[in-house]
């Protein structure tokens, strides 16, 4: 994304809590003034979007999720293989770590086709026994 360097002020209303959060997690980050987060927060935004209509061409990317090893019947590491297994084409690599009470975190490094990305998050999505899925794209 190119910047030319020229900054435009703009004013903003918020309501104070949503603010008053905004300043903790840039506090917490390090960010030397609001500006500088919001301006980091709106490049976030961009490349979101851009990825999102498809503008990115292959993206790079990790998808994690939770699930429970001690479900009845097929178990979701079933369904995770055979997914994993047909998106081939954009998985890097899996790792796993077991956590406490029977849950597993997985989490697949993809490089690929944003379409193709999304496919295999939503199939790991729709899987009985998976509890918490996040796509984060690089």
């Amino acid at each position: 994304m190119e910047e030319n360097g020229r900054l435009s002020r703009i004013g903003m209303c918020l309501p104070s809590n949503l603010l008053n959060i905004f300043d903790g997690i840039i506090r917490g980050r390090g960010y030397a003034s609001r500006s500088e987060g919001i301006r980091d927060a709106i490049r976030a935004y961009i490349v979101e979007d851009k990825w999102m209509k498809g503008e990115t061409g292959k993206s790079i990317g990790n998808i994690a999720y939770v699930y429970s090893s001690n479900n009845r019947g097929k178990h979701a590491s079933d369904g995770l293989a055979e997914a994993i297994d047909s998106y081939s084409d954009i998985v890097i690599s899996v790792g796993k770590v077991l956590l406490q009470d029977k849950e597993i975190l997985e989490t697949i490094s993809v490089n690929g086709e944003p379409r193709r990305i999304v496919g295999l998050t939503g199939i790991i999505k729709s899987l009985g026994g998976v509890n918490r899925v996040k796509l984060t794209i690089v």
